[in-house]
């Protein structure tokens, strides 16, 4: 026994027989730490603008920061005072008013990049609380481009009723503004009018007439004034074919004080 085994021992060791050698076992993974994440290098605009407000949406979806202070020092109305919100994205948000409405009690809360889902976080803190007589709203095409991601005209539709409701709710008159036209005439608004399709304006533009028509809302409607034969913004309205200049501005001036009075007189009955 003592010799087959030396025998078989003998055989393995001349075959070069031996044990595997232990591998080293690799460390878990670790996970990242959300503050040293490395976001892809954006390469338009629209990414840029994107990566610059995560933190922001992170901590402040709706932006209730941005007008706190301003709110906190706005007084109530005075008496006989028709203060009216200009509530939207960053159309309203370059809108010099004063310029525009000289003497009037005006208030801009627009805030640049914005969707109808984070206006809805802050309507009341930057619309409501602010006990004004009507609101403009321009919203949606920040929500076609999918600014806070992706979005159905639904969707879209579904948070143009909710900020309409909790209008009526405070008795205040809601203005609905067309979302406006834009274009692709110069490299510089191409990245701009890739994200907004503008069957999908014209679209939501039908539904707001409609839903202005039956719930006794306002519709102020910008768009056709600066639309031209294309079905496009006028070049000569905005440098980057989507955010108004001053010839622009000057366009929608006169039909907003028109839809104010609109709004006005329909509450004074």
């Amino acid at each position: 026994m003592c010799r087959r085994f030396c025998s078989a021992l003998s055989a393995l060791l001349i075959l070069g027989f031996s044990c595997p050698a232990q591998q080293p076992i690799p460390a878990p993974a670790s996970k990242p730490d959300p503050d040293q994440v490395v976001l892809p290098k954006p390469t338009t605009n629209l990414e840029r603008y994107r990566q610059s407000r995560i933190s922001i949406y992170m901590n402040d979806y709706g932006q209730l920061a941005h007008y706190r202070d301003a709110n906190a020092l706005l007084k109530p109305p005075a008496a006989g005072e028709n203060r009216i919100v200009f509530f939207g994205d960053s159309i309203t948000d370059g809108w010099k008013l004063a310029d525009y409405f000289p003497g009037k009690p005006y208030v801009n809360r627009g805030i640049s990049g914005q969707t109808t889902p984070q206006m809805l976080v802050r309507f009341r803190e930057d619309v409501l609380d602010l006990q004004p007589k009507a609101v403009v709203i321009l919203a949606g095409t920040n929500d076609i481009a999918g600014n806070t991601g992706p979005m159905t005209l639904d969707q879209i539709e579904a948070n143009y009723t909710s900020l309409a409701e909790l209008a009526a709710a405070s008795h205040v008159k809601v203005i609905y503004a067309s979302v406006l036209p834009v274009n692709n005439y110069t490299e510089k608004a191409q990245e701009f009018f890739a994200g907004r399709s503008p069957d999908k304006i014209l679209a939501l533009n039908r539904w707001l007439r409609n839903y202005c028509s039956a719930h006794g809302c306002v519709f102020l409607d910008y768009f056709s004034a600066m639309v031209d034969d294309k079905g496009l913004l006028k070049k000569d309205l905005a440098a980057d074919g989507l955010h108004p200049n001053v010839a622009g501005y000057k366009v929608m001036a006169p039909l907003a004080e028109a839809a104010v009075g609109e709004a006005l007189e329909s509450t004074a009955h």
